[in-house]
């Protein structure tokens, strides 16, 4: 498989060579999901309650999260999972994992720019963990999954928060200094050595007016946004620990579609959920 099939966008292919590579050696984003977080696997994979106290037979799409966790554990909660991911080796896993346990799941190979193979409103619930940093265009991301969602249905991402992409990735003085601008083109400088970026990709920075924004404008009404605890006062300066303790590596959000129909079973939402802390 080579880039053409992607459209010819190399970050994409960047991105698909290196999550190859993290599957077939399990580390880091490639863990599948253990014993300990199938015990509840609502609560280890929605520690917030946005999506309620059940999601059984809800259609759900697992959007750039291959790799055994995401999927097997929306699975065990009871949904209707379809997990989409650029990596054939991070799918081989999903697939490996959910025939180990029982559990049914679709594995899609293809690009989050295109989603042309869902119907309009396929989904009630979209899942996405970090991943738009390998797409120049965020935009159209946040077009096709627009389009598959059903009116009323929620989309959950996580994203690298702008300022981290930013910051260099080891302490000068004090704290991190900020070494890209924050109005730029073109992906960011390669990181080796670093859990804050993936080696071998290529990664784009998103302001704020892009990440939300541009959410909006295709379509969503944002609900709920968290940044998720990785600060550690006892951690090394250079760790993730050490370093998130000056800057939050990432944001969570949660979305609504916007529509005039409603689900048949509207997704239940939290009261008092704003401002809820989150470590997931």
């Amino acid at each position: 498989m080579d880039s053409a099939e992607f459209g010819g966008r190399p970050a994409e292919e960047a991105a698909r060579r290196a999550y190859d590579k993290m599957a077939l050696a399990q580390r880091q984003f490639a863990r599948p999901a253990d014993d300990a977080s199938l015990r509840h696997p609502l609560a280890t994979v929605d520690p917030c309650g946005w999506l309620g106290p059940t999601i059984h037979g809800r259609r759900l799409l697992c959007l750039a999260a291959g790799g055994g966790r995401q999927s097997v554990l929306y699975a065990a909660a009871g949904a209707i999972v379809t997990v989409v991911d650029i990596s054939a080796e991070m799918l081989r896993l999903d697939r490996e994992v959910a025939h180990a346990r029982g559990l049914d799941v679709v594995t899609v190979q293809a690009s989050m720019e295109q989603l042309d193979m869902f119907q309009a409103s396929a989904f009630e619930i979209v899942i996405q963990p970090v991943s738009t940093c390998y797409v120049a265009d965020v935009q159209r991301v946040y077009g096709e999954v627009a389009r598959i969602m059903a009116p009323g249905g929620i989309y959950i991402s996580q994203h690298k928060s702008p300022v981290s992409l930013q910051a260099g990735v080891q302490p000068c003085g004090p704290g991190y200094v900020l070494t890209e601008p924050y109005y730029r083109s073109g992906p960011l400088p390669p990181v080796a050595g670093s859990r804050l970026r993936e080696e071998g990709t290529l990664e784009y920075l998103h302001r704020w007016e892009q990440l939300l924004g541009g959410m909006c404008r295709a379509g969503f009404v944002v609900e709920d946004l968290l940044e998720p605890q990785h600060a550690d006062a006892s951690a090394a300066p250079g760790t993730l620990g050490h370093r998130s303790q000056y800057i939050a590596p990432y944001v969570r959000v949660k979305a609504r579609r916007c529509g005039s129909a409603a689900p048949a079973n509207p997704l239940w939402l939290p009261s008092g959920s704003v401002g809820a802390t989150c470590h997931e």
